[in-house]
């Protein structure tokens, strides 16, 4: 090939490539911009809200008593059915009361016996004196005779404690409920002897009011201490059952223990609870809530808002351009379905609350006005408390959640 087809083929190969790259370039130019993503915001409520610690523990009985008899003999009849609610005073059993009756005759019959010689002391008295006015009877005999009169009035008297005694044992004959409340199984079939102040017959617990009781961390002691001087009587607690989704079950604290287990470092406490059909039942395991805090406003927004970004825990707000902006927030107790926001967030920011997976931080998007929903009545959503219960102990270890 000669040099000047080279030079022209040269030429010719610069020529495609300068076109080929202009093409390029002008594709690149003319490339449409990303789709500006609709998403849905709202301002923040503003609401007031309670904190809430949170605790395990169980239901106990106030009163608990086991039902004996205070007369010995053979078991006559039973006068319930096992399980049965009961009145104060009610009979539950009768022992053979034969026994305890014949004793009884048999002390009024030395009353009888007793007020006779009372009665011939006196008149031997009476007498007595006569004839020492008379100067018949000396001042000896008197005096004997006032000593038997006193001697038969002791008698007398001892002859009614006695039957007040009888009448006490055939009294006991009827064992009777010592308190109101849910009797269980009789333990004693009748035909059966039973002792006094030994053999338990059943056992009768009240049902209402009924306790819970809790174990709470040094931690949460002082900070109530601190927060309100260590009288916490009377503050509102919420509970829930293993099987309750939440906390239904209303009632009130009513005693912190005076000291600390030095051993786990937890402190006693117990509320009382309102359970007028007797669904609760002593031994029941529960999630109790403690209010944490005087009730105050709060910022919230939906907890499906909040994005976690590493160990921050951020919200979407969009700017008055369209750009989304991460604001990173603290977070606060939830109420519901809302999240209280501490801080990093102000009340006039217009947060993402839908479209969440089509907003990035720095690009534009388009707003579309929402509502925030306010949280409906003042109980919390259930958490699982960090703290597991102890299938031995009465009362189990609390979980205090970190606020």
């Amino acid at each position: 090939m000669s040099l000047k087809n080279s030079a022209a083929l040269g030429g010719m190969l610069s020529l495609l490539l300068a076109a080929s790259l202009a093409g390029c370039s002008k594709g690149e130019a003319e490339a449409p911009p990303p789709p500006v993503m609709p998403v849905t915001v709202a301002t923040p409520i503003v609401q007031e809200v309670l904190d809430w610690d949170d605790f395990v523990g169980r239901f106990e009985a106030i009163e608990n008593v086991e039902v004996r008899p205070r007369a010995t003999g053979y078991l006559q009849a039973v006068h319930f059915r096992d399980g049965q609610f009961v009145r104060k005073g009610q009979l539950l059993f009768t022992i053979d009361p034969r026994q305890s009756q014949a004793a009884l005759a048999q002390s009024q019959a030395q009353l009888a016996r007793a007020q006779a010689t009372l009665a011939n002391a006196r008149t031997e008295l009476a007498r007595s004196r006569t004839l020492a006015a008379s100067r018949a009877a000396s001042t000896e005999e008197v005096e004997q005779r006032q000593a038997a009169l006193r001697t038969a009035e002791a008698d007398v008297a001892a002859a009614r404690a006695a039957i007040r005694a009888q009448q006490l044992g055939v009294g006991f004959t009827r064992v009777t409920a010592p308190i109101s409340g849910q009797v269980s199984e009789r333990r004693v079939d009748p035909g059966n002897s039973v002792t006094a102040d030994q053999t338990v017959l059943t056992t009768v617990v009240s049902s209402s009011p009924i306790h819970f009781a809790f174990d709470g961390s040094e931690a949460l002691l002082l900070k109530y201490q601190r927060q309100n001087a260590g009288n916490r009587s009377g503050t509102q607690v919420r509970i829930r059952l293993q099987d309750e989704a939440s906390y239904v079950h209303a009632g009130t604290l009513d005693f912190i223990d005076t000291s600390i287990n030095p051993g786990a470092g937890t402190v006693r406490g117990r509320a009382v609870v309102p359970n007028p059909n007797g669904f609760l039942k002593p031994g029941m395991f529960g999630h109790m809530r403690l209010a944490a805090s005087q009730p105050y406003r709060a910022l919230m927004v939906p907890e499906t808002a909040i994005v976690t970004d590493a160990a921050r825990r951020v919200v979407y707000v969009v700017a008055k351009d369209g750009t989304v902006l991460a604001r990173p927030v603290q977070l606060g107790p939830l109420t519901g379905a809302l999240r209280v926001i501490r801080s990093g967030l102000s009340p006039q920011e217009q947060v993402i609350i839908d479209g969440l997976q089509r907003a990035r931080p720095g690009q534009k998007v388009k707003p579309t006005p929402g509502r925030i929903q306010a949280a409906t009545g003042p109980e919390p959503t259930p958490e699982a408390p960090a703290t597991q219960p102890s299938s031995t102990a009465t009362t189990v270890g609390a979980a205090g959640a970190g606020r």
